[in-house]
This record gives structure tokens, C-alpha cells and sequence, in this order.
């Protein structure tokens, strides 16, 4: 039968042709769709790959490995562009992850979702914990900005030592809701857990070695597709017609959070929207709380300095993002309807960064 792990399967070819497309020179914009058709499926065996090493490793360093490896594959892709000096296209990832997240892939969970089962709930109370972390969140990726913005002539260096200083707070942030999430408080995330393994037939004996190689395979695979997309961006984007801020804050978390968004959706029309929710909401946070941190603070080493001064529109799209997000969640509930105005505020932010002049400095 024709499911998910089938048409990621398919989307495997990619990788050998864009390899080829590469070295035989078949142009840049081959090279680019190419590579993110291919980081796709990549993307989905990370996840499995975590999954089945969690089995065995128990529910703490499980959770952990979960949580570190969520969002390993934008970490690569944007730690890549980073090294080749395109901050800007890495902080329009790091916001159209969030942005995506709460309302491309929340919102098509809770229609599909919706669609099928008329009422969906999930719990309310770790809703409004996260919708708590992400207001930090958004207040952290805020007030860097503010400064720039409110002070004359900052110098660039004391914009990246605050950049640096909330960035380990927010590490510091992300390790408590660890802490929270999986030890203190594991008894409110139990829900969540549960449907990660779809057969239900016993323990399953999972082969530690196997999934180990499979991880640090598609690991090296994701970084030379990232590459092979990175070298292309510039030429394909502008022969692509679009802008590097379109394809920073909307193509690109799409390719990196595919095998997500499936997950998801796929829950959700199980009826398991705690599971979903979870999914959606919990990536945004890792991207906000550790995946811009960790970058910050690597490019401070390699030397390739990045800020937390985002781009003004970004942060209005992250911004509205969450305030929605938070709002349709915090009942504990969700239905289509709620689903299909969560898609539609995606379908216009879209828009705006189409429409949105090309900003200088990206590439």
C-alpha cells in the first residue's frame, strides 16, 4: 500500500541525481531542487532512526536524543549556510521554522484532523506551559533587535556579546523544559508519548547497531545535500524568481520539517492531537530555544558572527504566529475550523514575504 514511508522511499533518488547534477554541471537550479527533494526523505530516517535508538536507550536519554535530533536536520542546513557566510537566509530559516511549525503544520493537523473526528482534545495544561516558553521566545528574539533599533550607532561587537549572553540563556531555558518535560513533571507529557509505535504488538527488539549506522549515514547525507543547496541558493533562487527571504522563511523550513509535518498529520487523523500538538508546538521551541542558540553561539567560534537582530517583518510574522497559535491552544481543544484559520494566516504571511521586496545583505 501507498503510504508516507513509501513516497519517502521514492524521494531517495533525488539524492544520486543531484549529486550528478552537481558534478555533470546540469545547472544551479537543477542542483537546488534537486538537493531539497532529496534532504526530504533524509529528514524522515533521522526521526526514524531517533525513534528506534530511544527504544532501547529508555524514556531519558530517549527523550533526549528525541529532543536533541528533532530538528538536526535545519541545524545542519542552517549551520552550513552559516559557515558560508549567508546569515541572513539562516535567520529567515530559523523564523519560518517557527512560523511553519505553529501554523502550516498545526494548522493542517487540525483540519484533517478536524475533517474526521468532530471534536479533538489535548491538554490544556501543557498548552499553556508552551504557549509561556514561546512568549519568551518571541521576547528574546525581540528585544535584541529593539536595542539595534532604539540605540545610535551600536557597535556590531556589542550587539554580538548580548546576541551571545541570551543565547545561553536560552540553552539554559530549553535544558529546564527538559527537565520538566521528562523528569519533574513526566506524568503531563505521558499522552504525548503514547502512538510513537504504531503497532502496538509487544516490545519490539529493536537492532541498536543497525539504527546507530543508519543515523551517522543520513547525518553525512544531510550535510552533503545541505551543501549542494547552499552552493546553489543564490543563482537558483534568482533564476527561480524569488527572493532569498522568501525561500529563507518559506521553502526551506518546508523541505527541513517534511517528514514532521507527515507525522503530524498523520496523528492527528488517528485521533492522538496530544501527540500532534506536540510534535508542532515542541519543534518550535527546540528551534527558538536551542536550534538559534547553538547557531549564534557557532558562528561566534568559527568566526562567522550572527546576531539575534532579525530582520523587523520576520519577527512580525513570528509574532503573529505564536500570539495565534497560543490562542487557538490554550482550551485544549481543536476542530477544523480552527484548523483552516491557522492555514489562512499561513497563506498570507506567505504572501507578504512573496510580495516582500528583496532585502539587501541576505546573500
Amino acid at each position: 500500500m501507498f503510504n508516507k514511508d513509501t513516497f519517502f522511499l521514492i524521494l531517495l533518488v533525488f539524492i544520486p541525481v543531484s549529486i550528478a547534477a552537481h558534478f555533470l554541471e546540469w545547472g544551479e537550479t537543477v542542483v537546488f531542487i534537486t538537493a531539497a527533494m532529496g534532504i526530504v526523505p533524509l529528514a524522515s530516517f533521522m526521526g526514524k532512526a531517533t525513534e528506534e535508538i530511544a527504544v532501547v536507550t529508555g524514556p531519558n536519554i530517549g527523550g533526549l536524543l528525541n529532543a536533541t535530533f528533532g530538528n538536526a536536520t535545519e541545524l545542519i542546513l542552517a549551520f552550513i549556510a552559516l559557515k558560508g557566510g549567508l546569515v541572513g537566509v539562516v535567520k529567515a530559516t530559523i523564523t519560518g521554522s517557527i512560523v511553519s511549525n505553529l501554523l502550516l503544520v498545526m494548522g493542517f493537523s487540525m483540519l484533517l484532523g478536524g475533517l474526521k473526528f468532530k471534536e479533538q482534545k489535548f491538554q490544556s495544561t501543557v498548552a499553556r506551559l508552551n504557549a509561556s516558553t514561546m512568549n519568551l521566545a518571541v521576547i528574546a528574539l525581540l528585544l535584541p533587535t529593539a536595542v539595534q533599533y532604539t540605540s545610535s550607532g551600536i557597535e556590531e561587537q556589542t550587539l554580538q556579546n548580548l546576541s551571545v549572553a541570551v543565547a545561553v540563556i536560552l540553552i539554559l531555558v530549553y535544558g529546564l523544559t527538559l527537565l520538566f518535560s521528562m523528569k519533574t513533571h513526566a506524568y503531563l507529557c505521558e499522552v504525548a508519548d503514547v502512538g510513537l509505535e504504531e503497532g502496538g504488538e509487544g516490545e519490539p527488539k529493536v537492532n541498536l547497531p543497525f539504527w546507530i549506522f543508519i543515523l551517522l549515514v543520513v547525518t553525512l547525507a544531510v550535510s552533503v545535500e545541505s551543501e549542494l543547496l547552499v552552493d546553489s541558493l543564490e543563482v537558483a533562487t534568482s533564476e527561480l524568481g524569488l527572493s532569498a527571504l522568501f525561500t529563507g522563511v518559506i521553502l526551506l523550513p518546508i523541505i527541513g520539517n517534511a517528514a514532521e509535518h507527515a507525522t503530524a498529520v498523520t496523528v492527528a487523523m488517528k485521533d492522538k492531537m496530544d501527540l500532534s500538538v506536540s510534535v508542532a508546538v515542541g519543534s518550535s521551541m527546540q528551534i527558538a530555544l536551542f536550534v538559534a542558540p547553538v547557531l549564534v553561539i557557532a558562528g561566534w567560534i568559527i568566526g562567522q558572527p550572527m546576531d539575534l537582530n532579525f530582520n523587523p517583518f520576520e519577527l512580525v510574522a513570528v509574532t503573529v504566529a505564536v500570539l495565534i497559535a497560543n490562542s487557538i491552544s490554550s482550551d485544549g481543544e481543536s476542530n477544523w475550523l480552527e484548523g483552516s484559520l491557522l492555514l489562512a494566516t499561513y497563506a498570507v504571511v506567505a504572501l507578504a514575504f512573496f510580495f516582500h521586496p528583496v532585502v539587501e545583505g541576505m546573500i
